[in-house]
């Protein structure tokens, strides 16, 4: 008599984990793919306008920046910090005289990461296309 394995709670499979392992491959399931692959950290909306600001500018100044993106001085210093702990984004703070001057750059690793983000959308667009 062979005895079954009781599978852990942790491993089981919920209701509709079931059906749908019993189910062909749904159509959209290449841009479900691809959608989840996205790079989190720019697909936010204020950090995807500052990356993509960046790499049409050679650089910008924060408040610059600040009014490209809409943001307000919290909102973008908080974005930005998590760019440039990312290692997408240069910050270069200095002084014109006794004004301070913060200016960011994209880096080679952000824009690398960018560029992987679009082939993902526009992979995610035609696989919705074509579904």
């Amino acid at each position: 008599m062979a005895k079954s394995a009781a599978v852990p709670a942790s491993q089981e499979r919920s209701p509709q984990e079931k059906d749908r392992a019993d189910l062909p491959p749904a159509r959209g399931q290449a841009a479900e793919e691809s959608a989840r692959s996205l790079d989190r950290l720019i697909h936010e909306r204020t950090r995807l306008g500052i990356v993509s600001a960046l790499a049409v500018n050679t650089a910008l100044s924060f408040n610059a920046l600040k009014k490209l993106v809409g943001a307000t001085d919290g909102n973008l210093s908080v974005h930005a910090r998590k760019l440039e702990d990312a290692g997408y984004i240069s910050c270069t703070k200095s002084f014109a005289g006794r004004l301070p001057k913060t200016e960011y750059r994209l880096s080679s690793a952000g824009r690398k990461a960018l560029e992987r983000y679009l082939d993902h959308m526009e992979a995610l667009i035609h696989a919705t296309r074509e579904g």
